[in-house]
């Protein structure tokens, strides 16, 4: 006993003795790097370069930390407050490039978006002077393709999932594994190619006529690419389903599949409706497969079978190629906030569905 109160006392007094930086270090640390880098890359430079001041400041930043953390808290502190330190300059250098490209679209955006007409009208005589153009016909685009995606993929990737994880076994289920994994790093351009090439010839079996581009051979598209994420993220959610709840299911007499519908997708749905709703995130900003398949048009299509159907990200494309700067800013505007409101959406979705007790 005498003994263990002594190391105890001995830890203790080592506890005391140990010198650490003030939590106001890094704080300190960062104002003074990020200072001397602006100094030496803007202020004193002939011509700003605010990536040397960021290279700067982040170099400055890891020097200080170093040497005040190895001369006050010693090798052993010292070391883990470099590692935690360059964590974080590596998580600011991640953010950078968003937060910069976040600006960028907003700086050279924000005044066309919010500019009168921009919502409703179309690219329809852009080439006369005074003529007010928009997007409107894009943005009904890129929503109706982008619905008739979901309508298709979602459900054939949820089904999918529930056949692979409740389901599959033997050499069936793998090779749809194997081509699962496949489809997921596909190139959006052969999807294109592949609807391209679909198309056309169910158009020629159903209805005599082998039409080319519509909105919904971009559809068809887009399902190619949205599927194997569906399937994927579903399959993540499922498997997170512990097997007591099935089995406790199954002790009471419940049928397979109501243990399915009642028990597991009801157990993971704000996961699988958070992660369908990220995939059609994803594949909405896609343009190289619907430059092929849905083309491009100046005025509003309605008709997902019949006419060619433009949308957002192709809109942008043509519109900076014509040299009309202002308006793709304001088109990638639309496309990143409409990409943000599903994010936020599916947030929202796993937070109201998630299970009760997490």
């Amino acid at each position: 006993m005498t003994t263990q109160v002594s190391n105890i006392g001995e830890r203790s007094s080592f506890v005391t003795a140990q010198k650490h930086l003030p939590t106001s270090f890094a704080y300190v640390a960062a104002a003074v790097a990020v200072t001397i880098g602006v100094l030496v890359e803007v202020v004193l430079a002939d011509e700003a370069n605010w990536i040397g001041a960021g290279i700067w400041a982040l170099l400055i930043f890891m020097a200080l930390t170093i040497v005040a953390g190895f001369a006050v808290e010693g090798r052993r502190y010292g070391a883990d407050r470099v590692a935690a330190s360059a964590v974080v300059a590596t998580f600011v250098l991640a953010v950078i490039p968003l937060i910069s490209l976040l600006y960028t679209v907003i700086a050279n955006g924000w005044t066309r978006m919010s500019a009168g007409g921009f919502f409703t009208a179309t690219t329809f005589g852009s080439s006369i002077a005074g003529t007010v153009t928009g997007a409107g016909h894009a943005i009904v685009g890129t929503l109706m393709i982008t619905g008739v995606t979901a309508l298709i993929a979602i459900p054939l990737g949820v089904l999918t999932a529930v056949y692979l994880v409740e389901y599959g076994r033997g050499p069936f289920a793998k090779t749809i594994t194997f081509l699962v994994d496949v489809m997921t790093g596909i190139p959006s351009i052969v999807a294109g190619l592949f609807a391209a090439a679909m198309i056309p010839l169910a158009n020629y079996w159903i209805f005599g006529e082998p039409q080319f581009k519509s909105g919904f051979a971009g559809s068809v598209a887009l399902v190619v690419l949205m599927t194997p994420i569906v399937i994927r993220n579903t399959e993540e959610h499922l498997r997170l389903v512990p097997n007591s709840l099935r089995e406790a299911s199954y002790a009471l007499g419940v049928t397979k599949a109501r243990t399915i519908n009642k028990v597991v997708l009801r157990t993971s749905a704000s996961g699988i409706i958070s992660g369908v709703v990220i995939a059609v995130a994803r594949v909405i900003g896609e343009s190289a497969p619907l430059m092929i398949t849905a083309g491009t048009t100046d005025h509003y299509s309605t008709n997902l079978f019949t006419g060619q159907m433009l949308t957002l990200p192709v809109y942008v494309y043509y519109e900076y190629k014509k040299g009309n700067q202002a308006t793709a800013w304001a088109g990638a505007l639309v496309l990143i906030l409409l990409v943000l409101v599903l994010n936020l959406l599916a947030r929202w979705i796993a937070k109201k569905f998630r299970p009760a007790g997490e």
